[in-house]
């Protein structure tokens, strides 16, 4: 959710940011305390033993103010632990009772479980096409309609959507109902084809609940949600309810750095939720119960059933997508999360359906390199190592089959969920996903440990392969033999990697990119040195009129596709480094851009070309004619790029 990571990541490969458990120090993560066969006793004194010897170090190390972690255990709370600081400041300690925490995208699945108690009463049903309930219209793609169902998988199709996604100023964003009908994301995949998150699905998914409930979203949640589970200290409102507001922890870039504001969630029903560590035990209690939580009932136990166990299959055997719910299987059982990111709090939410157990952790900063994303991921699995171990899988395929496999899979891949059809594609060429072999003829994903370096995978069966050193696998999916498509454990329910064409692979572009823009901006700065030597040495440069009139032409162009390029440079990194949602303020500079680019890069190519045929129609030395071949191509690796990251295209969406 947060925005520097879904720009980051989300909008390519980078999204391995949203998860978060892909990058942090290691430092920030003691080793697990136990062997991996050797089950501790899951009670109270053990698991608070274990905990307050963990995180306190964690912490510390990974500068994160504080934390909440809550463990519920056959339909009470065992233990709920609260560490560190929500003010640091006033020395405030974290209370895992009453402090509240944002926990994101875990947000989604109240949103969810609203959604499924209309589907109870047949207000709403999961395969029928979403637009009879709006009042406008979510168009498909190849002749296939959204469902419910789609929407609850992120396999409705959306490309994401960055623009209003959060601020820290409630005034900068428009209610979420009016920001959905602002920009419907363009469908890149046919309903139910492809996993690629999106918090615009979720978000639609909240308004259709108000649309056939006859209730605002907020209201329903706190009515039908909130008040049956003795949920006091949650809310989806923005800004906080007062009554709330000394109970929320802030919210900091870095324990040792200020807080910021409390972060407005431009898709609300994606991401708004404020909560304390023991509500949020509440509404696990409530799921692991089939519905029911101390009497009172949210989901008749058969729609509970549905929601935690309607698998979607893409890439078997790794984990997959449930209603709203995706897997998290380890160490042999089944397991459902979710996992939530705003920009300043980090969350994961797990329940061991067949053990009766959750678990849930949130931190209120993003820590040192990250360390927060990577900590999340670790203490889940450290906490099943610990409590429900398992023995580590077997390699199943040999040294030469291995090599031949990792070397099919070699190449640049694009991860489904980003921008497809406008400048923020950008981001996603940049960011593509490179696989290949190593030396051994392992294969080699660019996905590091918490150690940050690369991790080791070992085939267990034919395209299919798993962390030597964790829990994680990953898998391809074969078309005629060839890997299509791939994905791995943290990231399969709702994001998948596929093959990028030939003609936008970053591996042989960038470089030429690289190469043409040096020679572009080497151009201009010779050009007027050039004209001081010659002036000065009174030795004027003799070409014809026309030779002349191309020379000069090209360098302004050579300069007018470096305007271009910085002005779209700038524009990510203002959008990067928005928190005020200033993006509407930016829509003039977008279009300037966007038409400058069509002027300079279509323009700038005609103009080299017209130099090359001025130089080589004369008499000009052979360093002339070298660098007027150059500048051809420059330009012309300048414009496909541009053409590759739609930065001509016509909009200020995205």
């Amino acid at each position: 959710m947060s925005k520097q990571r879904l720009m980051g990541s989300a909008l390519a490969a980078g999204f391995l940011v949203l998860t978060g458990a892909l990058a942090a120090a290691q430092e920030a993560t003691p080793p697990a305390a136990t062997s991996p066969t050797a089950a501790a006793p899951l009670t109270v004194p053990d698991v608070d033993a274990w905990l307050d010897g963990y995180m306190p170090y964690a912490l510390k190390t990974g500068d994160i103010p504080g934390a909440v972690v809550v463990v519920v255990k056959d339909g009470q709370v065992l233990t709920e632990r609260g560490y560190g600081y929500s003010d640091v400041e006033n020395r405030t300690p974290v209370d895992a009772a009453q402090t509240l925490f944002r926990p994101g995208s875990v947000s989604k699945l109240f949103t969810w479980t609203a959604v499924m108690q209309q589907v109870e009463q047949g207000k709403i049903d999961l395969d029928a096409d979403i637009n009879q309930y709006l009042d406008f219209k979510v168009p498909g793609l190849d002749g296939k309609p959204i469902t419910m169902r789609n929407l609850m998988q992120h396999t409705a199709g959306f490309e994401e959507q960055a623009k209003g996604i959060i601020a820290e100023e409630p005034r900068t964003l428009p209610p979420y109902d009016a920001l959905l009908k602002v920009w419907v994301p363009t469908r890149v995949f046919a309903p139910g084809s492809t996993p690629a998150y999106s918090n615009y699905g979720a978000s639609l998914a909240g308004y259709i609940v108000q649309r056939v409930s006859g209730e605002s979203f907020d209201d329903y949640i706190d009515r039908h949600i909130f008040e049956p589970l003795e949920m006091k200290h949650s809310s989806f409102r923005q800004p906080l309810p007062a009554a709330l507001v000394p109970l929320m922890s802030k919210g900091y870039p870095l324990g040792s750095e200020e807080p910021r504001p409390y972060e407005i969630i431009g898709p609300a029903p994606a991401g708004s939720l404020a909560a304390s560590g023991e509500d949020m035990a509440h509404f696990m209690i409530a799921h692991l119960q089939d519905g029911e939580y101390h009497g009172n009932r949210i989901l008749k136990a058969e729609t509970a059933k549905v929601m935690h166990d309607t698998p979607l299959t893409m890439l078997p055997p790794l984990n997959r997508m449930e209603l709203g719910f995706f897997e998290t299987n380890i160490n042999g059982r089944e397991v459902i999360g979710h996992l939530g990111d705003t920009d300043y709090f980090h969350t994961s939410l797990h329940l061991f359906l067949k053990e009766n157990v959750g678990f849930y952790v949130s931190f209120n900063s993003p820590g040192k390199d990250g360390a927060a994303g990577g900590l999340r991921g670790a203490l889940f699995q450290d906490f099943a190592d610990r409590y429900f171990p398992a023995a580590p899988p077997k390699a199943g395929v040999d040294e030469k089959t291995a090599a031949k496999h990792a070397a099919l899979m070699s190449g640049a891949w694009a991860v489904s969920r980003g921008s497809r059809s406008n400048f923020l594609a950008g981001i996603g060429f940049i960011s593509q996903t490179k696989v290949g072999a190593g030396k051994k003829g392992e294969l080699v994903l660019p996905f590091p440990g918490l150690n940050g370096k690369p991790r080791h995978w070992i085939e267990i069966a034919p395209f299919v392969w798993a962390d030597a050193n964790g829990h994680d696998r990953a898998a391809a999916q074969l078309v005629d033999g060839k890997p299509v498509r791939f994905s791995f454990d943290m990231l399969s329910p709702f994001m998948v990697f596929e093959r990028v064409p030939w003609y936008a692979d970053s591996t042989w572009l960038m470089p030429l990119f690289g190469i043409g823009v040096a020679a572009l901006l080497l151009t201009v700065l010779v050009w007027p040195l050039a004209a001081a030597v010659r002036r000065r040495y009174k030795a004027p440069l003799a070409l014809a009129p026309e030779a002349l009139k191309a020379y000069r032409l090209s360098r302004i162009a050579a300069l007018l596709v470096l305007v271009g390029l910085g002005l779209w440079l700038l524009i990510f990194m203002l959008i990067l480094k928005d928190t005020n949602n200033l993006s509407s303020r930016l829509d003039p500079l977008i279009l300037f851009t966007q038409l400058l680019g069509v002027v300079a890069f279509f323009g700038g190519l005609a103009l080299m070309l017209w130099n090359l045929k001025a130089v080589w129609g004369g008499q000009r030395r052979w360093p002339a004619k070298l660098w007027s071949v150059v500048l051809v191509i420059s330009a012309g690796a300048v414009l496909w790029v541009a053409l590759a990251c739609k930065l001509l295209s016509f909009g200020t969406n995205y």
